[in-house]
């Protein structure tokens, strides 16, 4: 078989991964926008605006391991086909969550169906990610495979708040106003089951037959999946908290720089676009560059960014691009924020390749071990949970900046990043076989 059909073989399953993570992202990335409804009716707590996150996280806690036993043994097209339908339910509950009127049984079952949604994305990475990762011929196109596949993963994310707050408008205080946005979630998830179904999909990591079944236990024993495992928690909480805490800053009705849904919708869709152009950045210099390399240069970046957003005076304006709502329509325009807010979403920028890197790492040596450590990795994508209210805790229910102090937490959990990237990663046969240790 020569290189070009096997690329060819491989040219759906990859497409089929691509779409998956679209979805992933988009249904993920719904919950912050509405995270504002939730935070009127509460009266501006700001840890309940980030309970559907938390719940949407926290499912993988729960989900990531029993996910890796059930793509070890029922294999990736299984799994895929059950967490669609997961997905499904989690979405309908959410949108029937619009049609009670008491204030607060509806953001129960809400958040209810933000946590079953969370079980259908913890399955969905447990297939996407090393099934990827395996398609590589090896850990840097691997790699590469993933990039292309995050900046789905990052389209899905920028259209979710936009669409959200455009649906929603400048002063919506109801869950069904996003009902659109489920309709067409639902929409992608009986498409995804369809195809799916009528598709064929390999098997394992090595595109063989059926994996030997095997414990966790040896996994656990490679220090850089260990120590991965722990960076895969805190970055989650990193990239997730910094357009979360965004949102909640700009459309805070006590902040000196409130604005309309509509306008922060797209200021944090700006983010997610940002991490959609860093992917394909990461995809396209992927093959090149190492993954230690990328997550090191990224992690030094990001952490400058976030340091010149505490540190720059507020009163340094610039333009942001964003969306108003009126009786003729929506227009685009231009909102004068602090220098802070743009500073903010260029990060998107650094935490685009960050995942990909992380979990190429992490799984480096493991072998056959890999599809039941995604699982246990997967348990620890719920720091996007934990960390997002961690970082509320700090905001508490002050306006400005009690909302950019809270960004230390980012800001500590960017310097472990970096630790990982430079010395927690390293394994025992780096000295032979990775090209940037000399």
């Amino acid at each position: 078989m020569t290189a070009e059909t096997k690329k060819k073989s491989y040219a759906l399953p990859i497409a089929i991964m691509f779409a998956l993570f679209f979805m992933i992202a988009f249904v993920t990335g719904y919950q912050n926008p509405l995270g504002s409804v939730i935070m009127e009716k509460s009266k501006g707590n700001a840890i309940m605006s980030q309970l559907p996150t938390f719940a949407n996280f926290i499912a993988y806690a729960i989900m990531g391991l029993p996910a890796g036993i059930i793509l070890q043994r029922k294999g990736y097209r299984f799994t895929a086909l059950a967490a669609v339908g997961v997905g499904f339910t989690g979405v309908l509950i959410s949108y029937l969550s619009g049609f009670i009127d008491a204030d607060m049984p509806a953001v129960v079952v809400y958040i209810i169906g933000a946590f079953v949604s969370g079980f259908s994305m913890c399955m969905l990475n447990t297939v996407v990610n090393p099934m990827l990762n395996s398609l590589g011929k090896n850990e840097r196109q691997g790699n590469q495979l993933i990039q292309f596949g995050g900046s789905c993963n990052s389209l899905g994310a920028t259209l979710a708040p936009v669409v959200v707050g455009l649906l929603m408008g400048s002063s919506a205080t109801s869950i069904a106003a996003a009902n659109p946005v489920f309709y067409l979630a639902m929409c992608i998830f009986a498409i995804a089951a369809a195809v799916i179904y009528f598709s064929k999909l390999p098997e394992s990591p090595d595109l063989g037959t059926t994996a030997e079944k095997v414990s966790i236990l040896p996994a656990l024993r490679h220090r850089n999946f260990l120590l991965g495992a722990l960076a895969i928690f805190f970055y989650v909480g990193i990239e997730v908290g910094i357009p979360n805490f965004l949102q909640q800053y700009l459309t805070d009705k006590d902040s000196a720089i409130s604005v309309p849904l509509s306008v922060a919708g797209a200021i944090v869709g700006t983010y997610w676009l940002m991490m959609l152009v860093g992917r394909l950045i990461g995809g396209a210099v992927g093959g090149k560059v190492s993954s230690r390399s990328m997550l090191t240069t990224v992690s030094v970046v990001a952490l400058m960014l976030i340091s010149l957003a505490l540190f720059l005076p507020s009163d340094i304006l610039v333009d942001v691009p964003g969306f108003v709502s009126g009786a003729d329509g929506f227009h685009f325009t231009f909102t004068k924020l602090p220098i802070s807010i743009l500073l903010f979403v260029l990060c998107g920028l650094c935490t685009s390749v960050m995942w990909g890197a992380i979990f190429n790492l992490s799984v480096s040596g493991l072998g056959k071990y890999t599809q039941v450590a995604s699982g246990l990795f997967m348990c620890l994508v719920c720091g996007g949970g934990v960390m997002t209210v961690a970082q509320s805790a700090l905001a508490g229910e002050g306006a400005g900046h009690a909302y950019l102090d809270s960004y230390w937490l980012t800001f500590a959990m960017l310097i472990y990043l970096l630790f990982y990237a430079v010395i927690g990663s390293r394994t025992k046969t780096d000295k032979e076989t990775d090209p940037d240790k000399v």
